[in-house]
């Protein structure tokens, strides 16, 4: 979809790069049972605050264990318009199992990686990029599982609840191939590092929540990465403890 002209107040864009392995089950439920509200409820969070919206997209990434799920280990949408695009932001999170994982690290800084090469908007100087990341597990370090090039999924290596009419909906990249990187370090680069040049992030308008427990990477992603907040969840639990309300106000307070 082309890109839609901004009204009065600030451009949005939000990328929701969400675990869902088989502990996840029970966010992924809240994330399913918010969704056709979480525009609505966002807009009038951030009203309260004094700060019109004018434009909200958002994009969501799923993620398994590249080491035990292969190909499956990515699904995501492009950049939808909400409300306009509510339908297909439920329909693609109706879709989602929580399954997989294989052993405990994930591979959440793959789909961090992702989120951070996302289009964003350039249309307005009143913009946030944000990134939310929810995960009740560690990363694999990049380079342990990463691929070094992922392929477009082929029909035989769908499962059977993906749809090609889903797929076609909720495409988001151009490419056949997502190019990852290969160490932290140089993830960290493209997020931005004051002083230093090759971000690919907006350093005015970035912001980066995670949602995950006090193990690595996270915690050093929270006390090394500008403009980052870390909210600590306990591992193996599937963020039980943490209510959409409260990403939604931590979401708004970050703006």
């Amino acid at each position: 979809m082309p890109d839609a002209p901004v009204t009065d107040g600030w451009a949005v864009d939000i990328v929701l790069c969400v675990d869902v392995t088989g502990s996840m089950a029970p966010v992924l439920n809240q994330v399913k049972e918010g969704a056709l509200s979480f525009h609505g409820r966002l807009k009038t969070v951030m009203a309260r605050r004094g700060m019109a919206v004018g434009r909200m997209r958002l994009r969501v990434i799923a993620f398994r264990d590249f080491g035990a799920d292969g190909n499956r280990a990515i699904e995501r949408t492009a950049f939808l318009d909400l409300p306009e695009q509510d339908a297909e932001f439920a329909e693609f999170i109706a879709g989602l199992r929580a399954t997989g994982g294989g052993d405990v690290p994930e591979s959440g800084l793959e789909a961090l990686a992702l989120a951070v090469r996302s289009p964003w908007s350039a249309e307005t100087d009143d913009r946030r990029h944000i990134v939310v990341l929810f995960t009740d597990a560690p990363a694999h370090p990049l380079g342990k599982h990463t691929p070094r090039r992922r392929a477009a999924k082929s029909p035989s290596d769908r499962p059977p609840w993906w749809s090609s009419r889903r797929k076609a909906a909720t495409s988001a990249s151009p490419s056949d191939y997502d190019v990852y990187p290969r160490t932290l370090d140089e993830l960290h680069d493209q997020w931005g590092r004051e002083g230093l040049d090759g971000a690919l992030m907006d350093q005015s308008a970035k912001r980066l929540l995670i949602f995950a427990p006090e193990q690595q990477p996270w915690r050093d992603i929270a006390e090394t990465w500008d403009k980052t907040l870390f909210v600590p969840s306990v591992a193996g639990t599937g963020l039980k403890e943490i209510a959409l309300d409260e990403v939604i106000s931590t979401i708004a307070r970050k703006l």
